[in-house]
């Protein structure tokens, strides 16, 4: 599996803890194109391969188990999180309505030496959704070829 680092989003989500207010003021930094793609908000993921297994964590803190839907469809992993939460305070002569919505959907082409049939084991603990996805037994195996130079 390929990993690759993606751009540096600094100061785009909170551009006035990295800059001056005036300066912020007296830029269109906050509208940037690239603040409003959806890659701009995705949770950040860390990937191992390991001998029998790869295990893949998403860092997604504030978010409930039922909240998830993680799936495999033709070899691509599919992890989603949708959050939403209401707050109303009715008083006598006033009424204070909150909510928030947060959502991402991350998805990965796996290897071939997946083995997506059998059972992935999903667990989230502490605001990491952790998975472990299982190697093909004949990949496992395979001795290792040496090549002969001529």
């Amino acid at each position: 599996m390929t990993l690759s680092k993606s751009k540096k989003r600094t100061g785009l989500l909170f551009p006035w803890n990295n800059n001056p207010i005036q300066h912020f003021l007296n830029t269109d930094s906050f509208l940037k194109e690239d603040f409003f793609t959806e890659d701009s908000l995705m949770p950040a993921m860390n990937v191992k391969e390991r001998k029998n297994d790869f295990e893949i964590e998403f860092a997604a803190p504030g978010f409930s188990k039922k909240e998830f839907e993680i799936s495999i469809d033709d070899n691509v992993l599919n992890v989603c999180g949708e959050k939403s939460t209401e707050k109303e305070e009715n008083e006598a002569d006033y009424t204070r309505k909150e909510f928030s919505y947060n959502s991402f959907k991350r998805s990965l082409a796996l290897p071939e030496i997946i083995n997506s049939d059998e059972k992935v084991k999903a667990t989230y603990k502490d605001g990491i959704l952790k998975l472990n996805l299982l190697k093909r037994k004949e990949v496992k195996e395979k001795p290792k070829k040496l090549i002969e130079i001529v």
